[in-house]
């Protein structure tokens, strides 16, 4: 159902989390800000709901339970208010500050960090932890920081803590994110129906978001191409699907999207108008075997710059390009979250964490993808997420 949000008791179980780390750490608060609806971070994690259209929404969580959440958000300039019992987008908001900052107006750059520097002040903020300060505009953590130095507040970077803490899926939150798998299953099945010479490719794609829309999908991203025999279909942009498709065309599409409460999985398949070539099914096939390969590697306690490692040495073995971009990671609020399968991430495999494998390559001049997603058991990854079969798909 479109709409539909985490539950208040996922909610408190984050925020008792969060909590816990703040004793170990000694934080009086944690400081967080996010200002995208498409990739809901640390700021729906923490409260249930995105920013929106670029406005930055900064949220402090306090170590106090007594003490409920301060938001700063877009609004008036200097206004406040108490939100009303039971309003879904303020769940255990106390307070509401509001700032009229923009980022396309460099002198409003540092207004919603002065709103919640002088709320910390109020509360006797010595020790704050930091998280996702990559998330957040310049003038909003730079600011804090300023002022956190003159004023020797200690800082705590808890980015990677809580990173950690959210790749590992709650049982609430494996079934939304089952339940978008599966609305995205429906969409493979629409775009089969309805897939025909004639078409634009973004016509195709409009089609999926509209379908994937109705069924409870919230955001997303629809790449896709179309190409004629003997030329791969190669992702494009949305202002590049203007090709006309024509019988006998390959068809590629990749549904990007997060569902119902906001949780993303993803999924990519070929389509062919007529009968599929013999290079571009070998081609699938490989992608297909290279995808399995990195599943029997998603084992629990396993460095995933070990996985990447073991998957290169596999493709080379097949004569197959390394992977150079990110093939394998995970997936939650944001459509990338960690962990990355790269040489330079710290994690490691852990069971609860929702896994998103896509390997893609060019061979033979064939594009061949396949892009499933997994939730990873005790002793690995269990079924595929999606049941669209892994092949190309005839029309």
């Amino acid at each position: 159902m479109y709409g539909e949000q985490i539950s208040d008791d996922e909610l408190k179980r984050r925020w008792h989390a969060l909590r816990v780390l703040m004793a170990s750490e000694e934080l009086d608060c944690i400081v967080t800000q996010g200002s995208n609806d498409w990739l809901g971070g640390h700021i729906r994690w923490i409260t249930g709901t995105s920013a929106y259209y670029g406005y930055p929404r900064s949220v402090v969580l306090f170590a106090d339970t007594q003490q409920d959440m301060l938001v700063v958000e877009h609004g008036a300039q200097g206004g406040s208010r108490m939100p009303d019992t039971g309003d879904i987008a303020y769940r255990g908001v106390g307070r509401v500050l509001y700032s009229a900052s923009y980022v396309s107006a460099a002198f409003t750059w540092a207004y919603d960090a002065a709103v919640l520097i002088e709320a910390l002040e109020n509360a006797g903020i010595r020790r704050l932890g930091l998280l996702g300060g990559g998330g957040g505009y310049h003038g909003f953590v730079n600011t804090l920081m300023q002022w956190a130095n003159r004023n020797g507040i200690e800082v705590v970077d808890v980015t990677d803590a809580v990173d950690r803490m959210k790749a590992v899926k709650s049982d609430e939150e494996q079934a939304f994110i089952r339940r978008t798998a599966a609305i995205q299953d429906e969409v493979m099945d629409e775009i089969a129906r309805i897939l025909r010479p004639g078409l634009r490719d973004f016509e195709v794609a409009a089609h999926a978001r509209r379908v994937a829309q109705d069924l409870g999908a919230e955001q997303g991203v629809y790449l896709c191409a179309s190409a004629p025999p003997g030329t791969p279909a190669v992702y494009r942009q949305k202002y590049a699907q203007s090709r006309r498709i024509e019988s006998g065309d390959t068809f590629l599409i990749l549904v990007e999207t997060n569902g119902p409460a906001g949780f993303y999985t993803e999924i990519a398949r070929t389509f062919v108008l007529g009968k599929a070539s013999s290079t571009l099914r070998d081609a699938t096939g490989m992608a297909i075997a290279a995808q399995k390969h990195t599943l029997g590697l998603l084992k629990p306690g396993t460095p995933c710059a070990d996985i990447l490692r073991t998957f290169n040495r596999y493709m080379c073995d097949l004569g197959l390009p390394e992977e150079e971009r990110l093939f394998c990671h995970g997936q939650g609020y944001d459509l990338v979250e960690r962990p990355l399968i790269r040489e330079d991430e710290p994690a490691v495999i852990e069971t609860g964490m929702s896994i998103v494998v896509h390997p893609s390559f060019l061979v033979n001049d064939v594009f061949a993808q396949v892009c499933d997603n997994y939730l990873i058991g005790d002793e690995g990854p269990g079924v595929c997420l999606h049941r669209t079969p892994k092949q190309v798909i005839e029309i």
